[in-house]
């Protein structure tokens, strides 16, 4: 596999590897080349457009008819496309490869350059929260108003008893790329530069993480090993990237009146606070029915009367090792995705005939998988690191799930495509679920299907309780910041309080694994998100019930689900199925599929 990539469409779009060929990324449908002068035009385009948009509504929401604060808004959404599509082709070029200074620089760059040109709209969210209730009731109200817009405006005023002063708003615009955004960039070069020795070979963080789902213990082990020596040799330098993210973040809270650290969090979800601690105490409540269980089960299986941590992951001793090639990866995603709908397949191929998938793992590259949207005029781009390996084609049937959520979200326009965390996961999780209940549907081998359901069992295990731990653990690490500087030996002790609990007993842990806190980006990047990974689990294990038990026009019904994006709340979208996250009964029926799962894994054994 190469270690450059490729950027011009004229050029070859696809990796050569042991999986057959690796599709590519081709941004050619962004700007053409990093120094294309369509890029440098929309820069300065970008500039303009803002100018002249401040210089006819800052000062005037309040008094603008209906019909012309839905020309303000229209104008507003055109802006927000043209810097998202020049941010989304910096970003992208970087996560192709983070190491490379001249893609670090422009996107640092740009970034610098178009928060400044930015600048001037703070005016907008700011000034429109100002507008009397009465006044905004009756404009977005209007038939010739900004009607089909209120869900946007919705949320934007329920920032508003958090609202800081002109002044101050700007001065936190401005000054975010020194801010949250460069801790961000430090954090990501720092981890996309570590390097691992497990035996005579030295990897990145990707391919030492892929050890641990080894088929020998022995490797599993070196990687467990191998990871554990270089987050600590650098847990110093992550503890001051999250004391000082914690403690800006608490800084901003308190002058905003944040009564959690969460708060934010759940205002940009667009749910309810009570909602989310639903979800949390009914998946910790089920630790013992769910983890604790099944890792009993699993240790029984490879004879151990202690798992260590290298042994969560691995795979069965039945299970036969095999890679999987792309050409397989990409059959078994399509036809699972035809069989609940041939639209729903004619969707996702796009994304593999057209360069909007980059699946090789290279030197420098971003680790983990993403979709990433760009902006409604342009097309959605999946990141994969591929490895051929079972849990490698679900994770491409859940980006594709998000990537195809994205593309039917996109009729929305700009500013009401984006859905909520809470809903964003729903299509990723139920492309994740048609893939593997059409793999278990063709298998009749016991072991393999032994294997398979164990896998799934894993995955949402993985997605279910070892995510809401990840939230506990952030929301400790946050209250004890509040208290004080934390050392990274108070940050270890916290990641494993939260392991002992969510693991169970079975669990053994080796010296240095209390730093494995270090490398997940969500706490970085994205502080709480990873309660919206729980929530899409549990709202896809009731919509998949819904749909296996021949709920009417189900298929109609996921689309229209799909196609609303973020203009509807979560309670409007669900009621169409009969189901609601307020009520406990609605978690309580998404964990019952993960126990029924491990049911059928115990009848197995007999």
């Amino acid at each position: 596999m190469p270690t450059q990539m490729v950027f011009d469409a004229a050029e070859a779009n696809l990796a050569q590897g042991d999986f057959g060929a690796l599709p590519e990324w081709d941004l050619t449908d962004l700007y053409p080349a990093p120094d294309s002068p369509e890029l440098a035009a929309d820069i300065d385009r970008l500039g303009t457009m803002v100018q002249s948009f401040a210089a006819e509504y800052q000062g005037k929401l309040a008094d603008l008819t209906p019909a012309a604060m839905l020309a303000c808004i229209e104008t507003y959404q055109q802006i927000d496309i043209l810097a998202g599509r020049i941010m989304s082709y910096a970003g992208l070029r970087y996560y192709q490869n983070t190491t490379d200074p001249t893609r670090a620089k422009q996107m640092g760059d740009l970034q610098a350059k178009i928060t400044d040109l930015t600048t001037p709209l703070v005016f907008f969210g700011l000034e429109f929260n100002r507008i009397p209730d009465k006044t905004y009731s009756s404009v977005f109200t209007a038939s010739d108003g900004p009607a089909r817009f209120k869900p946007v405006f919705d949320r934007m005023r329920a920032m508003r008893p958090h609202q800081l002063s002109d002044e101050l708003e700007q001065f936190l615009h401005d000054a975010s790329v020194v801010g949250a955004a460069a801790w961000n960039r430090l954090f990501d070069e720092t981890m996309a530069g570590l390097t691992f020795e497990v035996g005579d070979e030295t990897l990145g963080l990707e391919a030492t993480l892929n050890l641990l789902t080894d088929h020998d213990r022995a490797r599993r082990e070196a990687g467990a090993r191998a990871l554990a020596k270089v987050f600590t040799a650098n847990v110093g330098l992550f503890a001051r990237v999250h004391n000082t993210l914690a403690k800006e973040k608490a800084i901003e809270d308190k002058w905003r009146k944040m009564p959690s650290p969460q708060h934010g969090r759940h205002l940009s979800n667009h749910v309810e606070p009570e909602v989310v601690e639903a979800l949390r105490d009914a998946v910790t409540k089920a630790y013992p029915r769910l983890s604790h269980r099944y890792y009993a089960l699993k240790a029984k299986w490879l004879g151990l009367d202690k798992l260590q941590v290298w042994d969560r992951n691995a795979p069965l001793p039945t299970e036969t090792p095999r890679s999987i090639d792309w050409p397989e990866a990409r059959a078994t995603v399509l036809d699972a995705y035809a069989g609940f709908s041939p639209e729903l397949a004619e969707l996702a191929r796009p994304f593999f005939d057209r360069g909007w998938i980059d699946a090789a793992v290279k030197p420098g590259k971003a680790p983990g998988a993403f979709a990433h949207p760009t902006v409604t005029t342009a097309h959605p781009y999946i990141l994969l690191n591929y490895l051929g390996k079972p849990r490698d084609v679900m994770t491409l049937a859940h980006e594709l799930g998000h990537g195809v959520h994205q593309r039917l979200a996109a009729q929305q326009g700009e500013l009401l495509a984006s859905t909520p965390l809470t809903l964003a996961e729903t299509a990723s999780v139920f492309g994740e679920m048609l893939t593997f209940r059409a793999l278990l549907a063709r298998t009749t081998n016991p072991a393999q299907k032994k294997a398979l359901l164990a896998g799934k069992v894993e995955d949402m295990i993985n997605t279910v309780v070892r995510q809401i731990a990840f939230y506990d653990f952030e929301c400790r690490l946050h209250a004890a910041r509040a208290e004080g500087e934390l050392t990274p030996d108070d940050i270890n002790t916290l990641w494993m309080a939260v392991q002992h609990e969510s693991l169970g007993p079975v669990f053994e842990y080796m010296p240095g694994y209390e730093t494995f806190w270090t490398y997940v980006p969500h706490f970085v990047h994205s502080p709480f998100y990873v309660y919206a990974y729980a929530f899409g689990d549990g709202l896809v294990n009731a919509l998949y019930a819904a749909y296996e038990d021949g709920l009417p026009e189900f298929e109609q019904k996921y689309f229209a689900l799909l196609k609303a994006g973020g203009s509807q709340h979560h309670s409007t979208l669900l009621a169409p199925f009969g189901l609601d996250a307020s009520d406990p009964a609605f978690w309580a029926k998404g964990l019952s599929m993960i126990e029924g799962f491990i049911d059928e894994l115990e009848a197995l054994e007999a």
